[in-house]
């Protein structure tokens, strides 16, 4: 009895369906190693478009953003030029390449030394020194012993490789002029049955069974095509009339003949007695066989369809971004663990090779491959200038930052992240916040302004915050530059008070809702979008537009705040004269820099 009970305990054993038993139909599965040999290799990758795609598509993407080379000098240049004249992306791509279909390759950097089996000294390569890159595949070097010292960095790996170069003798080169990339790595170079593929495998090992599968399914779908309708005609007493040779011969030239005078007239003759029927095949369910299949070399490629098969996200809502995120982030890891620590070397060599020493301010980041959209790249911008708007005070609270050094800290993030092109250049020439100097004339106007803001708070406190009508504008301070520039294009009433007008509420608001700006001061750069335009219902008031994003987001914050807007959009421009004949097209906008002062606020004026 006690037998019994020990059977029954046992795991996926079952008396009655023999599982986990000699009769288990699954008792004979085992796993072998499907060897695939260089001509299937080849053929597979030559004349089948998925294990080419396979092998190709996680290698190009690899290399398609490339990398940032970061540094506090002036070398940047010099080291993309190195690259360019190298084509290392290149070559890194075809190593790449080479490397997942045969399981391994290697770049050989040669900087023109004669003993290749000496080690490479990085640090003797002068400027220039890196003569040329050459791409050798797994079946052009052989490896040699494996290293047993546990204290040598290439433990575990050979010694040293064979170059067999055409009919000459053969090269040993050391391991250290090799950029080495690898296919499927080895779990265990001991128990590997060949001393080649210490290298490592083929990326299409392990899917080539699941591309068969693929493949023959949807061959043989093709194959259902010509059996789409099938013509059954039933003829009395035929297979009885098979036996004469003359009623073959008959009934095979009376078919040919009645089908060609179907396929010509659409009329098929037949005696009375004969039945004819036409059978359709169903390809209803097909189509999902076939996606199955397809999605299953997909996940064993570890690729996502959408990027594998270059089909659209199936399902409600389904758009495949999670999957591609997940693909370019193990890319992205890909590249961290793998290729830059391969690639070492070589960089170093690089870095000497282009500016002739070796900075340690030089370091470089992978490209980032999932790019945002320019919705995507807005709404950080704006999230971003947001919260150095919170980090600057206002409302009444005072900065968390001292404002010069929120203001360095965001032209580095807008510089690193590419917000803002040509930033750097642009505070290279004008300088940085902390470094600005107003004139006099500035200086003058911005007290007055203050002063005119200061009055605004007081009155507005006396009236305990009642929701008001507002009138926000900023005043031109450097409205002497703008007017010399006005007089040049024939303007002659020149308006005084040049200013942008940001918020115009002829409904009640509540001012301290409203807040105040992060900043007193607002700088436009030289350049940009700038144009001239008659604006009002007559068209009386000749502007120039222009574009700023603080003003547009605080005229936003101002609506949200409850303020009305009479205007479909929001244009932030400067009426440079009211009234008067000029010819616009004859006019060049202005491209110069324009400072605005604070915030000026104020009710809306009935007149």
């Amino acid at each position: 009895m006690a037998n019994v009970i020990s059977i029954f305990r046992d795991s996926l054993t079952n008396l009655v369906s023999r599982m986990g038993t000699e009769r288990d139909k699954a008792s004979s599965s085992y796993y072998g190693i499907p060897l695939l040999d260089d001509n299937q290799l080849l053929n597979a990758y030559r004349g089948a478009w998925l294990p080419r795609k396979i092998v190709d598509i996680p290698a190009f993407d690899s290399v398609r953003a490339w990398r940032d080379w970061q540094s506090d000098g002036e070398q940047i240049e010099d080291i993309e030029t190195e690259e360019n004249r190298l084509n290392v992306r290149g070559k890194v791509l075809e190593a790449r390449v080479k490397a997942r279909l045969w399981g391994g390759a290697a770049i050989h950097i040669g900087v023109g030394d004669a003993n290749l089996a000496e080690p490479l000294e990085v640090e003797r390569v002068k400027k220039g020194g890196i003569k040329h890159l050459t791409v050798l595949s797994r079946r052009q070097l052989s490896a040699g012993e494996i290293e047993r010292d546990p204290a040598s960095e290439w433990y575990g790996k050979p010694k040293v490789y064979t170059l067999t170069a055409g009919t000459s003798a053969q090269v040993s080169i050391d391991p250290s002029r090799l950029v080495i990339f690898a296919g499927n790595a080895q779990p265990d170079v001991d128990l590997a049955a060949s001393s080649e593929l210490v290298w490592g495998d083929s990326v299409l090992l392990a899917v080539m069974e699941a591309i068969k599968q693929a493949d023959n399914t949807s061959a043989n779908i093709a194959s259902l095509v010509f059996e789409a309708k099938v013509d059954i005609i039933r003829i009395p007493n035929f297979m009885a009339s098979l036996a004469n040779e003359d009623y073959k011969r008959k009934i095979l030239e009376r078919y040919t003949l009645a089908n060609t005078s179907k396929g010509i007239n659409g009329t098929l003759m037949l005696d009375k007695e004969e039945e004819y029927e036409s059978k359709a095949t169903s390809f209803a369910t097909l189509p999902d066989v076939l996606d199955r299949f397809l999605q299953i070399v997909s996940g064993a490629a570890d690729i996502p369809a959408t990027r594998l098969l270059g089909q659209s996200p199936a399902g409600m809502n389904a758009t495949g971004e999670s999957d591609l995120r997940n693909y370019y982030d193990r890319l992205q890891a890909m590249q961290a663990i793998e290729m830059t620590p391969a690639m070492a070397r070589l960089d170093e060599c690089i870095i000497r090779s282009a500016t002739g020493s070796r900075d340690p301010s030089i370091y470089y980041e992978w490209a980032p491959l999932w790019g945002m959209s320019d919705k995507e790249k807005a709404d950080v911008f704006k999230t971003k200038s947001d919260a150095a708007r919170a980090l600057a005070g206002g409302n009444g609270q005072q900065p968390l930052i001292p404002i010069d050094a929120l203001s360095e800290a965001l032209v580095n993030t807008f510089v690193e992240d590419g917000s803002l092109p040509g930033l750097e250049a642009a505070i290279e020439e004008f300088g940085t916040l902390a470094e600005q100097e107003p004139s006099e004339e500035e200086l003058a106007a911005a007290a007055a302004l203050e002063q005119q803001a200061v009055g605004a708070k007081n009155a507005l406190t006396a009236n305990d915050a009642e929701p008001r009508t507002l009138y926000v504008r900023r005043d031109v301070v450097n409205k002497a530059e703008i007017a010399a520039w006005a007089k040049s294009q024939g303007f002659t009433d020149i308006v005084p008070d040049l200013h942008v007008t940001i918020a115009y509420s002829t409904t009640p608001v509540d001012w301290f809702k409203v807040g105040t700006s992060w900043t007193d001061r607002v700088e436009i750069g030289a350049g940009g979008p700038r144009q001239m335009d008659r604006l009002g219902p007559d068209g009386k008031y000749i502007a120039l537009l222009i574009t700023a994003n603080e003003l547009v987001w605080r005229n936003k914050e101002i609506r949200d705040a409850g303020g009305s807007w009479d205007w479909p959009d929001y244009q932030p421009h400067i009426s440079i004269q009211i009234g008067g004949e000029v010819d616009l097209e004859k006019v060049e906008p202005y491209q110069g820099r324009i400072v605005l002062g604070p915030e000026i606020f104020e009710e809306v004026r009935k007149d």
